[in-house]
């Protein structure tokens, strides 16, 4: 009961964090999330089946999962000569950000206007002030939380299949 519990929670913040994703047009991040929520489905299907091959692909994806939330906060945080202002997380096919960047805990945003010879779409602001906290620290919450349920998801993962090894093995003798 506790570990469905505790993926339910996990499920529902990967939604949470797809849902946030699609809003600032996130594609890389949308895909990953997508392929994570899948996988992490994969895995609860595999314990409750009893499944040891459905867990052990939930558990490497887990660590493929780790991997790419520590490079979504060494982005974040400009660290190695990444940026958080280049288009990278979009594969470069739309000027989209973070829709943390300007809709974050107290951020107030000054809109111009477009511009005469500019697209109509185009939203350039001024600025974004009153900000409780900067948008990419939250995001590199959001890659915090993920890593800390991916590696608590991790440890239990390993558990069960060693729990299925033995059940396993006592039906030989």
């Amino acid at each position: 009961v506790l570990c469905g519990f505790i993926l339910f929670i996990y499920v529902c913040l990967s939604l949470e964090r797809q849902i946030f994703d699609f809003l600032g047009f996130q594609w890389a991040p949308i895909l990953g999330n997508f392929l994570h929520i899948i996988v992490v489905i994969l895995g609860l299907f595999g314990t409750i089946q009893f499944r040891p091959r459905y867990i052990v692909v939930y558990t490497v994806w887990t660590a493929l999962w780790v991997t790419w939330n520590v490079f979504i906060i060494c982005f974040y945080l400009e660290v190695g000569g990444l940026s958080k202002d280049t288009d990278l997380m979009t594969f470069n096919i739309s000027v989209h950000r973070s829709w943390w960047r300007e809709h974050g805990p107290g951020c107030v945003r000054r809109v111009l206007p477009p511009s005469a010879h500019g697209m109509m779409d185009d939203y350039t602001y001024v600025s974004v002030t009153g900000c409780v906290i900067e948008f990419q620290y939250l995001e590199v919450i959001h890659s915090a939380i993920q890593i800390l349920l991916s590696l608590i998801g991790f440890v239990y993962a390993c558990y069960v299949i060693s729990v299925f090894m033995e059940e396993e093995d006592s039906c030989k003798y």
